[in-house]
């Protein structure tokens, strides 16, 4: 989940003109190739859509995606207040 939470931060900083995959690897510390597989996942879930820019393949946070980052930082939240680990 934590992971999750990373490349979802890191493609709402990205804003609508989305990220490129090596700014989310180096942000998230994964490789490029657990980037993609984890992306294709978050793409399935509908929480970021891929687009195609010149030869770039970027990554944008839709309005699904931000309700779910929203909800987990309220997660975190709750579980750090009661000094639990997930």
């Amino acid at each position: 989940m934590g992971i999750i939470a990373d490349i979802l931060g890191v493609t709402m900083d990205g804003g609508i003109q989305g990220v490129i995959v090596s700014a989310i690897s180096r942000r998230a510390n994964l490789s490029h190739y657990a980037v993609l597989e984890k992306c294709q996942k978050l793409i399935d879930a509908g929480l970021i859509e891929s687009i195609k820019s010149d030869r770039n393949r970027l990554f944008r946070v839709t309005d699904k995606g931000i309700r779910f980052f929203q909800e987990f930082q309220r997660f975190q939240g709750v579980m750090q207040g009661l000094n639990l680990r997930y």
